[in-house]
């Protein structure tokens, strides 16, 4: 019988920048041969539209309890050893990280899928909204019209 897997799997929430080296090093596992991540930034357009910048709004409780299901069932459904996530929210330029997903596993295969599944559930169900600001026009919320998206200003 080999040893007993253990994990460790986390999201969070971050105001100010987010500094990867200390979270890549948090995955460093004597058992991980492998270790993938996934780095989200802010693009210069969107739909055709310039884009300055933007701001994340989350729902900070329910954002960090659906997030760590996330992390968890990820976890669960692959062979890793460490999973985790760090969601910025508040103000952010353009080329600002806005989301960062690492995991390190025995094998690549699971370090990858395990990135893939988090960020995906992530955009998906954790209530995180996305205010946009352009250069040749008004900000506008994205997605303003998926349930749990913010009121629409009047």
């Amino acid at each position: 019988m080999g040893p007993t897997r253990s994990c460790t799997a986390r999201f969070e929430l971050a105001t100010s920048d987010i500094d990867i080296g200390p979270l890549r090093e948090g995955l460093l596992r004597d058992e991980a041969g492998a270790y993938a991540s996934f780095e989200g930034w802010i693009r210069n357009h969107n739909d055709g539209r310039p884009v300055s910048g933007l701001r994340y709004e989350a729902y900070a409780s329910l954002a960090v309890a659906e997030g760590q299901r996330i992390v968890e069932e990820a976890a669960g459904r692959f062979p890793v050893s460490g999973v985790h996530c760090v969601h910025r929210v508040g103000e952010l330029p353009v080329g600002g990280l806005a989301v960062w997903v690492g995991a390190s596993a025995a094998h690549r295969d699971a370090a990858f899928d395990a990135c893939r599944y988090v960020i995906d559930q992530v955009k998906l169900r954790v209530p995180i909204w996305k205010h946009e600001s352009y250069t040749d026009g008004p900000a506008q919320w994205l997605h303003p019209d998926e349930p749990g998206s913010p009121p629409r200003p009047a």
